[in-house]
């Protein structure tokens, strides 16, 4: 058994700086820890896939991050995980629980089958592991053969923890309450244009200084194809994760401002990521989500956003800043004022493809290192 402290001194000197995840009474002691200790940020995750997707996009802004969840929660994160974190090779460290350990202690059903499966399952995933250092005099050796995996394949590390790893720490810190406030606008704007025009519209009103997330599908390709910019990213997969991955982007880089093109499908798919980044409110992020009310780009089922009212959810959630808009001109003008404040602006926009739409050129690991490149430079080009 280690203390929490000790584990997270050591990893606090090789860089890793921010904690997130989802509880799991495995890991009472080393949340509370991440939670209370100075000079460390704990982010608390909606879901273990939001977790990856947030301490992915701290990862890719220099930040080095630590996602940790039960394994029960692994099968939450399998999207991210190869999707994402493998597809751009954004290496993150893990730190996964092993409940129903095979020999270990009895533990609920739920856990019966994830138990043996765990290990199988991450190496699966191509996630190296080992069992989390349990003694002090493993913890340095760990984190040494974590990093060198990791900046060997691009690829997450996993310590996975069993019971009684990590003595018991008591928490200090009550929970933050903050009430949503966010006025709500009346009405739904009728649509004007198409996704493509409104991208035109965010491409002309942003640059230096602005790095644009773009979800998987057709929003990414359409944005490459207007331009491809080295400050862009074409989410291909981790559907609904762009805002999480924004929001560790955010929280890395606060001298930037972090654009997160949503689609309403995505947003739907994960909308518990919506409280957390309602909580930790970023003054650097702005939210867009872009509703045409399709999955367009799997054949135009509909989604349900016809009868969810995004600005009011984006409110209760803990938006401060909530607009909508169905015209480009006005998108435009609002992503050209750069005041700071966490910022969400739902855009209903027409269907439609344009014809011959291509596909980026550039490959994903390819996008993710330029840019870290631009972010290297400061945001400037």
């Amino acid at each position: 058994m280690i203390g929490a402290g000790a584990f997270m001194a050591a990893a606090a000197d090789r860089g890793y700086t921010l904690y997130t995840g989802v509880p799991c009474s495995y890991l009472t002691p080393f949340i509370n820890a991440a939670i209370d200790a100075p000079g460390l940020r704990y982010v608390p995750a909606a879901n273990e896939g939001d977790a990856v997707a947030i301490a992915a996009g701290a990862a890719l802004a220099g930040r080095r991050a630590v996602a940790m969840f039960q394994n029960s929660g692994l099968g939450n994160a399998v999207n991210p995980l190869t999707s994402l974190t493998w597809t751009f090779r954004i290496p993150v460290l893990l730190v996964v629980t092993w409940r129903a350990e095979p020999g270990g202690a009895a533990d609920e059903p739920q856990h019966e089958l994830m138990g043996p499966i765990t290990p199988r399952l991450l190496e699966l995933m191509e996630i190296p592991w080992q069992r989390f250092p349990a003694e002090p005099g493993a913890v340095a050796p760990a984190l040494e053969a974590a990093d060198a995996s990791m900046a060997r394949t691009g690829l997450p590390y996993a310590f996975v923890m069993q019971k009684g790893s990590v003595a018991d720490v008591p928490l200090s810190s009550g929970p933050r309450e903050r009430l949503p406030d966010a006025p709500v606008p009346p009405g739904r704007p009728v649509a004007s244009a198409t996704r493509t025009t409104m991208l035109r519209a965010l491409q002309a009103a942003t640059g230096a200084g602005d790095v644009v997330i773009a979800t998987t599908g057709y929003t990414g390709r359409e944005l490459a194809a207007l331009d491809d910019r080295p400050n862009q990213l074409y989410m291909v997969g981790s559907m609904g994760c762009a805002v999480s991955l924004g929001l560790g982007l955010a929280i890395a880089r606060p001298d930037l401002r972090i654009v997160v093109l949503d689609g309403d499908g995505a947003a739907l798919m994960r909308l518990g990521a919506l409280t957390t980044v309602g909580f930790e409110r970023p003054p650097n992020l702005v939210h867009v989500v872009l509703d045409n009310g399709r999955h367009e780009s799997t054949g135009g089922q509909a989604t349900v956003s016809g009868c969810v009212d995004f600005p009011a959810l984006a409110a209760a959630s803990g938006y401060p800043d909530v607009t909508a808009t169905g015209s480009p001109e006005s998108l435009q003008a609002l992503l050209a004022d750069r005041r700071p404040g966490l910022r969400f602006i739902h855009v209903p926009t027409l269907p439609g493809v344009p014809a011959g739409l291509p596909r980026p050129t550039v490959r994903p690991p390819a996008v993710a290192e330029r840019l870290r490149a631009y972010l290297a430079g400061g945001g400037v080009g």
